[in-house]
């Protein structure tokens, strides 16, 4: 192969005067073809160039300005692509062109460069459309990576779902913050769910959302049972203009359903009535789930239940066991279970009841046992299988959806186990 000099084609010369500088960036071959090597992407630096100058006009103000940017930007694609690009011509013909345009358009190596994909314009009320726009600012480096997303959860007797993938089942009874940051706020109130357990249920949630610049006022929406309001407590649906629609209150389901939407901070909460009991799922950027002090370090999202308040021995008992908990209750005190918590279920019709929404063996399904054992409450099913479908739509990472028992804990001795049942069952019936 012949070395291909970086000249101009005489055809040039019928082109117009605008796109000149862009044909002379072009290897001129007579009767050869220049192939890329693998990897080298100098065909797409000169696409990129061509479609950043096509449109200029040298008579018009500015052009020298947008032409050097968009030197600039050739420039760098053609160094990132360097070292796949070694040996080939036309790559090395590129950077020959480059060098005489800027210097013939007294360019700076230094200065703004253009960009292939423009930015869109910024929706200041739009957390992904901010996010979006300071990656693309000048001086950014390399890429910044997308958002990373955390999921919070909370359902039946209760159990939580922290924002780090955490599960446990706590008592909690009363008002507790689950979120508590400069954005968002929400508390629950749990009750009781059976007279004599320590078992409790959600029976109250209130969402504060926090003003945001002309994004939305503060706003309050509260649910209690047999109450789940499509509005925020001032009857409005939205935070914000109805052209920013930056919050917004949507019903799913009359009295059954209802999702909020704050795009400003890019947070979707699920608030779901089954039976006589509540449940949650909120979904939350972690830089602005992050933004707390040490005064709001309470935060069962976050830090999880206190200890004095778990009812799962600290994680170490896992969950399949705990429908084995109740069947040794029932053993060693035969009647007087059912009778105090009116329980109708026994291990294999919970098991049965169970299984007959959740198709996998997971930490959701052995919550839903556990529940049906400790309340003979049927509701408890479809909020756990609710729970998990709140998972799939909101839980950013679809390899965690499923929490399943460390392996090897059904593994230990007989009387081991029987030793964390007993202090289960103290710990449920305290």
């Amino acid at each position: 192969m012949s070395l291909c000099p970086f000249v101009p084609s005489t055809s040039h010369a019928t082109i117009p005067y605008h796109h000149l500088p862009v044909l002379l960036l072009l290897p001129y071959c007579p009767g050869e073809s220049q192939v890329q090597t693998p990897q080298c992407r100098i065909q797409k630096c000169t696409t990129d160039f061509v479609s950043l100058t096509s449109h200029l006009n040298p008579s018009l103000d500015g052009f020298d300005a947008e032409f050097c940017k968009a030197l600039r930007a050739y420039s760098g694609c053609t160094h990132r692509t360097s070292k796949s690009c070694r040996g080939n011509l036309v790559f090395h013909s590129a950077l020959l062109g480059i060098s005489d345009l800027m210097s013939q358009r007294n360019c700076s190596k230094d200065g703004p460069t253009s960009s292939t994909h423009p930015a869109a314009p910024i929706e200041p009320c739009n957390y992904h459309s901010r996010h979006q726009h300071q990656a693309n600012l000048p001086g950014t480096g390399a890429e910044l990576p997308r958002p990373n997303y955390l999921f919070c959860g909370l359902f039946g007797d209760p159990h939580l779902r922290t924002f780090k993938d955490q599960f446990q089942t706590c008592k909690v009874e009363g008002a507790w913050p689950l979120i508590d940051n400069n954005y968002l706020s929400v508390q629950v109130t749990n009750v009781p769910v059976v007279l004599g357990s320590s078992a409790t249920a959600t029976n109250k949630i209130t969402i504060i959302f926090k003003p945001y610049q002309e994004c939305t006022d503060q706003k309050v929406y509260q649910a209690v049972t047999d109450d789940l309001p499509a509005a925020f407590v001032d009857g409005t649906v939205m935070g914000g203009s109805s052209e920013m629609r930056s919050l917004l209150v949507v019903e799913k389901s009359p009295g059954r359903h209802v999702e909020l939407h704050a795009a400003y901070i890019g947070v979707t909460v699920v608030v779901r009535q089954l039976g006589r009991y509540l449940t949650l799922a909120v979904r939350m950027p972690e830089e602005l789930a992050m933004a707390f002090d040490e005064t709001q370090d309470l935060q069962l999202c976050m830090n999880g239940c206190p200890s004095s308040e778990r009812i799962d021995q600290d994680g170490r008992l896992q969950l399949p066991v705990l429908g084995l908990q109740q069947q040794q209750q029932q053993q060693t005190r035969p009647g007087t279970a059912t009778a105090q918590r009116g329980s109708t279920f026994s291990l294999e019709s919970a098991s049965s009841k169970c299984r007959e929404q959740l198709e996998v063996k997971d930490i959701y399904f052995h919550s839903c046992v556990f529940d049906l054992l400790t309340t003979g409450d049927a509701n408890f099913t479809s909020a756990a299988y609710n729970a998990l479908k709140d998972v799939e739509m909101l839980h950013p990472k679809r390899e965690h959806w499923h929490i399943f028992s460390r392996s090897g804990a059904h593994e230990s001795s007989s009387v081991a186990i029987s030793a964390l049942l007993l202090c289960l069952l103290a710990a449920v019936l305290s």
